[in-house]
């Protein structure tokens, strides 16, 4: 056997970034639809708590037993519906702009995420875990490529706004349904409120994010000459 034949292949050539300008755009586009949709939430819970509850009592008048909706709270059900429908779609569309990112920062460092595929998808829903591994999985990508660089401080805006966003009770976090939601809406509507407009703003520096990472590792890789 020749030493050729027993020398090791050479290493291949590192995979070639994937472009995200793209899925960029599409994530902040998502998001806003997303902090549209909460935004109008928030006029809804505004209008049912001006409307006042009937006299009939709650939708849920509790025992199994349901009264009719109102008009108004009828459209309520379809604007939650429909920003349910909008925020799971904001979802997916920000883990594809995540995934591209992340698969880029492998690239870049030669190193592996901190967080495998299991925490990048399920740690946004597991209990406890779901405080802080998303956070930590964005922040991972961007430090990745820059070791030396301070995370930038949207990040953390961006997270602590979510955060804050589902402890007021908008109905994410907590396991209410509609109808009590709009119960809630005509006797206590500043909670509901105010963690509406903490969703609203937690869309914007989601948005934010999406912007200044992936403008910095498009330079990056600018740099290196890809």
């Amino acid at each position: 056997m020749t030493d050729q034949e027993i020398s090791p292949a050479a290493p291949g050539p590192a995979p070639a970034p994937r472009p995200t300008r793209g899925a960029a755009r599409c994530a902040v586009a998502a998001l806003a639809l997303a902090g549209i949709a909460w935004a109008a939430r928030a006029v809804w819970h505004l209008r049912l708590s001006l409307a006042g509850q009937p006299a009939s009592g709650p939708p849920d008048q509790g025992g199994g037993t349901h009264r009719p909706l109102t008009a108004l709270e009828d459209s309520y059900h379809q604007v939650a519906s429909l920003s349910a429908v909008v925020t799971a779609g904001c979802a997916v569309v920000f883990l594809l702009w995540l995934d591209r990112m992340r698969d880029n920062a492998r690239a870049l460092s030669g190193t592996e995420p901190r967080y495998g595929s299991f925490w990048f998808f399920l740690g946004w829903i597991v209990p406890v875990a779901n405080l802080w591994i998303p956070r930590g999985v964005v922040a991972d990508v961007h430090r990745a490529v820059f070791p030396e660089r301070r995370l930038p401080a949207v990040v953390n805006w961006w997270w602590g706004l979510w955060l804050a966003g589902l402890a007021g009770g908008a109905g994410i976090l907590y396991s209410d349904d509609t109808d009590e939601i709009i119960a809630r809406a005509y006797t206590d509507v500043l909670p509901l409120l105010a963690a509406d407009l903490l969703l609203v703003a937690a869309a914007a520096a989601a948005a934010v994010v999406v912007l200044t990472l992936t403008a910095a590792q498009r330079e990056h890789i600018e740099g290196r000459g890809y």
